[in-house]
């Protein structure tokens, strides 16, 4: 598409059932009854000049601009703040109004720099296109006396700066702060002619701020008071093209501003069903890791790891790579071959790596980090419900009455989701976390958590168990509910259980450190506050018992009632862009795309009659059963597409070892990752600007990510795994990767009716898209279970293996902050690190006295696997006796420390328990300087000689 701006209809859309028609300017037009005049008039057309609305946020009527006539009204109404009436008759253009109008734009102009020929906005400013509309031509007032022309700009911010002498105090930023973003950090200063817009407190500049840099004052400014550096640097772009972000679950829809084959500036998409034309600081501002110096353009191979890498052709890399490959089967068997897929790639690419290993190597040992994360709701829920994903789109949060947020940190992990909560909590819906971080949720600006239950890491279990305690004791269950939608007698089985004096708060506070009277108003509260929503994350399912809570969660659900309609559900919020969408494909060692096991005969049946080709019926490895092998000398090759287990998979020791011990490791990635340390061979990807496919949110909903620019390494993802496959004599010969969904379609139930030419013309769909369900599914479950009779599981707490002592007497959990993203191989290589530039430890004050340690000091984190350092961070948001850090930054490598627990089902890792002990430190650890010395000798790279 060429370059426009998107439509602005001044004033947000109105939901209604009644229709209200009405006469402007000679036209009849009928909209919702509630509509703005001034969106009346842009859904007929029409255009009335403005500066302080736009359709993102609600009504102002400060600039007088809008002004219109209407029959039978006094004086001039602003046509943003004026619902339309059934039969009002309005005039946007007489004489009258153009004399005012162009009055009014005469006073902003005489206060406002005439330097729009150098100005960055030229062409492209609000200001001066309402100039223009309006028709003015001179200002009568001069510019002599007291103005705002000389104020300092803030180049704080990395990504944009604030220039005051262009503002035009309109409100737009503090208001898109205020109801968008929800976090209030801009105000207006200053009454009359002193206001101007403020970040934060006195002293404060963007940077030093509350300001999260989402973006959301940028978009709505109407002149270049805020404007991206970019566009400063690069100017205006000519074209542009909408596309999926490749951030987290969330899904945004975004418009790839471009200049030739420079991306200027990314805008959130209005129309995006996931975002609503919203964005967080990733999203919006660090894409720069795209071109950045690190990247790596050209495949290189190398016979041991010990040697420097070497640049050679595509073709020369891929001989190699399936050189060794054939050599390793013939020696060894298909079983000594697997892969990994990536849940930051597309649908289509991670579909082609499990076929690749598959229907190729001739083996089930595919895994993916989408299993290391969230394979405990792909159980839990498909035992529970029927389906391995959640029960509702993200609009439906804005129905909820209760809000229960367990193991989730939304304002830093999936900030656009988190941006519409808060807004919903600030219409009065009530919030429950259960966390044992005080999160940003429990309280910030005109946001705070009903209750906040603080739970022991590691309690989950018990603290669900207590829940539905209280809800089965004091007769708060949806009975009629249970007996229509579920297995009755399962439900008496668990409420039998629940019941149970031991399960009590009071008998499980000394275990939970939840007060026993904290959760019994809780669970009264989620059971008897209408609509009541579960929101969880990673806290849920990467503990031993992860399946159990998520199985808890539904059965706290189904015991509510809080199942199949706007407002309610279970919804696991995915930690990557395609966590989902990776699940779906197929990427499990055990199951086929769309969740179907490989031992079922009809389905692998279908399977090999469209790849023509037998596949093996026994479940394959998984990554740590893969490490395993490779120790013991049984598994000798690995596929690595988009993934860096070195630095996010557990026990970082143990990782090193299973890839120093195989014969050929292939990483396929942008950066030389901290597991390309152990590689012999380097395919360079390709970034999401770079080429074409889908991905699926954590709401199900499948997007077109579109190509903006030519592949800096030469091929597509998906090409690249398609020359691999031939390599090996396969034989593939996909042109695009519609070709690739179409097979998806072909071969999964659930993607039935999706393709490209689909989602192009509708944006988006949220699966299941079959015949049973032909315009998707926003909300599962709504007239029954997928599995038919909802099923109760009873789900009894078990104390994790990993326990504190003398030795080790702290609990670490992890996460994640807002600004950097999964292992950080992204994010660091942005601006982003100015506000996150090394992994922190938090340690609550008493901790910290005890250990003799101060805000800032190194210290030694240690646990039984292994030790690493990092400053700490004193605060109170943690319990004495927990510490907590992110594992953004392979300096810190905080995976060292983990250990090999996982969950009892499907071997996710329990990262969010792991007993340490915290002591002073002068510096790096032993283990981390050999590994920084070892990573520098293994990067090195020799080119290729010229010929």
């Amino acid at each position: 598409m060429g370059y426009e701006r998107q439509a602005d209809f001044g004033t947000p859309e109105v939901l209604s059932d009644v229709a209200v028609t009405l006469t402007i300017d000679g036209r009849q037009v009928t909209v919702p009854a509630g509509t703005s005049v001034m969106r009346a008039a842009g859904t007929c057309g029409g255009s009335i000049p403005s500066l302080c609305a736009t359709d993102s946020v609600e009504a102002f009527g400060s600039c007088r601009m809008c002004l219109v006539e209407i029959e039978g009204a006094r004086g001039l109404p602003a046509s943003c703040t004026t619902p339309v009436a059934e039969g009002m008759v309005v005039r946007t253009q007489t004489e009258r109004l153009a004399r005012v109008r162009k009055g009014v734009m005469e006073l902003y102009i005489s206060d406002h720099p005439l330097d729009c020929l150098t100005c960055s906005a030229n062409n492209d400013c609000e200001l001066q296109d309402t100039a223009a509309e309006v028709g003015l031509r001179d200002v009568r007032y001069g510019y002599d006396g007291a103005n705002h022309l000389g104020a300092a700009i803030d180049s704080s911010n990395p990504y944009f700066d604030f220039d005051p002498s262009k503002c035009i105090a309109c409100s737009r930023c503090v208001r898109a702060c205020d109801e968008v973003q929800g976090t209030l950090a801009l105000t207006i200063d200053g009454r009359g002619f002193a206001s101007k817009v403020s970040a934060g407190q006195a002293g404060d500049n963007f940077l030093s701020s509350e300001c999260v840099s989402c973006g959301a004052c940028v978009a709505a400014c109407p002149t270049a008071t805020l404007q991206e550096k970019a566009v400063k640097d690069l100017g205006k772009p000519e074209r542009a093209v909408v596309t999926t972000c490749a951030y987290c679950g969330v899904g945004c829809t975004f418009r790839a501003e471009m200049k030739g084959e420079q991306l200027v500036r990314m805008v959130p998409w209005k129309d995006g069903k996931a975002n609503r034309g919203h964005s967080c600081v990733k999203g919006r501002f660090a894409w720069g890791y795209a071109n950045h110096q690190d990247r790596i353009l050209s495949p290189m191979i190398r016979e041991s790891i010990e040697d420097p890498w070497r640049e050679v052709s595509w073709d020369e890399a891929l001989a190699f790579t399936a050189g060794k490959l054939k050599a390793i089967k013939a020696q060894y068997g298909a079983r000594a071959l697997g892969g990994i897929t990536s849940s930051r790639c597309t649908n289509e690419e991670t579909f082609l790596v499990q076929k690749l290993v598959r229907s190729g190597f001739g083996s089930n040992n595919v895994d993916t980090c989408a299993r290391v994360c969230h394979s405990p709701t792909g159980y839990g829920l498909s035992k529970t419900f029927g389906t391995s994903a959640g029960t509702q789109d993200f609009d439906s949060v804005m129905d909820a009455d209760v809000v229960l947020v367990i193991g989730a940190n939304p304002t830093d992990g999936h900030p656009v989701f988190a941006s519409r909560l808060k807004k919903r909590l600030r219409q009065g819906a009530k919030l429950i976390v259960i966390d044992p971080r005080r999160i940003d949720l429990v309280r910030s600006p005109h946001i705070e958590a009903a209750y906040h239950l603080p739970l022991q890491p590691g309690t989950n279990v018990a603290v669900l168990t207590a829940m539905a305690h209280v809800i089965v004791t004091e007769g708060l269950a949806a009975e009629a509910f249970i007996r229509e939608r579920c297995d009755w007698d399962e439900y008496q089985d668990c409420a039998r259980f629940v019941a149970q004096e031991r399960h009590s708060p009071e008998t499980l506070e000394p275990v939970t450190r939840v007060p026993a009277h904290t959760l019994r108003e809780a669970a009264r509260l989620f059971a008897t506050g209408g609509n009541g929503a579960i929101y969880y994350g990673l806290g849920v399912t990467e503990h031993s018992q992860g399946s159990s809570t998520v199985m808890a969660i539904a059965n706290l659900a189904m015991a509510t009632g809080n199942i199949g309609r706007r407002g309610v559900g279970v919804n696991p919020l995915r930690g990557q862009n395609n966590v989902q969408g990776a699940c779906d494909m197929g990427s499990f060692p055990h199951e086929l795309p769309g969740y179907r096991h490989i031992a079922g005969e009809g389905v692998r049946a279908q399977f090999e009659a469209d790849w023509g080709v037998a596949l093996d019926p026994e479940p394959g490895l998984r990554i740590n059963n893969m490490l395993d092998a490779a120790i013991d000398g049984s598994f000798r090759a690995l596929y690595i597409q988009g993934e860096d287990i070195l630095q996010s998979d557990p026990n970082t020791h143990h990782v090193a070892a299973g890839l120093k011990a195989m014969d050929c490791v292939i990483v396929h990635d942008l950066f030389l990752n901290e597991t390309a340390n152990y590689a012999h061979v380097f395919l360079p990807g390709s970034t999401f600007l770079e080429k074409d496919g889908t991905f699926t949110n954590a709401e199900r909903r499948i997007q077109l990510v579109r190509k903006v620019m030519e592949p800096a390494n030469g091929l597509q993802d998906w090409e690249v795994t398609q020359a691999l496959a031939n390599a090996l004599d396969l034989g593939w010969n996909y042109t695009h990767p519609s070709q690739i969904m179409d097979e998806i379609a072909r071969l999964t139930p659930t993607f039935a009716g999706v393709s490209f030419d689909r989602l192009d013309r509708e944006g988006s769909l949220q699966w299941p898209v079959n015949e049973a369900n032909p315009d998707g599914s926003p909300i599962m479950h709504v007239d029954g279970f997928v599995r038919g009779k909802g099923k109760f599981i009873v789900t009894d707490y078990v104390p994790t293996d990993e326990k504190t002592g003398p030795r080790f007497p702290l609990l670490l959990t992890t996460g994640r902050i807002l600004s950097q993203y999964n292992v950080g191989a992204q994010t660091r290589r942005t601006a982003n690190s100015v506000w996150h530039p090394e992994d922190l430890l938090e340690m609550h004050p008493l901790d910290a006295e005890n250990r003799g340690l101060n805000d800032g000091d190194w210290a030694r984190l240690a646990s039984r696997t292994g030790e690493t350092t990092l400053r700490v961070k004193v605060t109170d948001r943690v319990a004495p006796g927990v510490v907590y850090t992110t594992f953004h930054h392979p300096a810190t490598q905080a995976n060292v420390v983990t250990t090999e627990y996982s969950d009892w089902a499907t071997n996710c890792p329990e990262y969010k328990v792991t007993a340490v002990q915290v002591l002073p430190s002068n510096g790096p650890t032993e283990w981390q300087e050999s590994y920084a010395s070892w990573s520098q000798k293994s990067r090195r790279i020799v080119a290729e000689p010229a010929e």
